[in-house]
């Protein structure tokens, strides 16, 4: 039997009209700012994508965009000034970034309470401790799908494959916190077609087409593709078509994963207004 496909698109839209209900009730400002540096097709594209959620939430699009040839000091100028911007609560800047600026630096500029990427030290140490405060989206867009299809992780075998501080990492970590017992695996995982199988949740997050395929996968299991990779011109997952033959779950590519990380990303703009406007109390406050 094929494996039911968990639609991210659909839960999406929900969550980003919840969102929208709560950008009108917050009562004060909300607003994103993105930061592209240089012409990358697919990171303007991802960008376009988040600001056009942005105005269907009712969320202020803050959008700069600098040249490739860049300074690091120029876009740490930025990202001060952002910093101090009373009309951002959010600041994203997209990766990858040029060779000559250190995304580690840009990273550790960000205000924790305005990092709604949740890479700053700060909140990826919260996470750790088991008090999240800004997540990843990715990883907590996962956690909503995994949520709305009743699948169960106390006690449950998971499998992470790849150990990215994006996706992998994260990811591992969100479900230890629902007493799941854990695996992270890579590239230089011995047996990882044995290790794969032993998972009940089974999450591929490598950024290579085909990487999981059914002989990996435990009949029945939950498969969640992160990977978006092109193909001959077309989007593809990690997972190769004939896991559908043998999964329970899916997450389809496109149409999974990738509609949740934009609408995870508009939650955590939100909650970060809330940081900031003192509903909520922000630990390093």
């Amino acid at each position: 039997m094929a494996a039911t496909l968990m639609d991210g698109k659909a839960l999406a839209q929900t969550v980003r009209a919840e969102v929208a209900r709560d950008v009108a009730a917050l009562g004060v400002p909300v607003g994103l700012a993105t930061v592209l540096v240089g012409e990358d097709p697919a990171s303007a594209i991802y960008v376009r994508m988040k600001r056009e959620a942005c105005a269907e939430a009712g969320i202020e699009s803050i959008h700069h965009e600098l040249p490739a040839s860049t300074p690091e000091a120029d876009m740490l100028a930025l990202v001060e000034d952002l910093n101090a911007d009373p009309r951002v609560t959010g600041i994203l800047t997209q990766l990858p970034l040029p060779e000559q600026i250190d995304e580690d630096h840009v990273i550790n500029a960000i205000d924790p309470m305005k990092d709604v990427d949740g890479f700053h030290p700060a909140n990826a140490g919260f996470l750790f401790q088991g008090r999240p405060t800004l997540v990843a989206a990715t990883p907590s867009g996962v956690m909503e799908i995994l949520r709305a299809y009743d699948v169960e992780l106390e006690g449950a075998r998971a499998v992470v494959i790849g150990r990215s501080n994006i996706v992998g990492k994260p990811m591992a970590l969100l479900l230890l916190a629902e007493h799941a017992t854990v695996t992270i695996a890579h590239s230089r995982t011995r047996d990882l077609a044995e290790v794969a199988r032993e998972a009940d949740v089974l999450v591929a997050a490598v950024g290579r087409a085909d990487t999981v395929t059914a002989a990996m996968v435990k009949p029945g299991a939950t498969v969640i593709d992160v990977g978006i990779n092109r193909v001959d011109g077309k989007v593809r997952g990690d997972a190769a078509d004939d896991v559908r033959e043998v999964a329970g779950l899916l997450t389809p590519v496109p149409g999974g994963v990738g509609p949740m990380t934009i609408a995870a990303l508009l939650r955590n703009t939100v909650r970060a207004a809330r940081y900031q406007s003192g509903e909520l109390a922000f630990p390093l406050a």
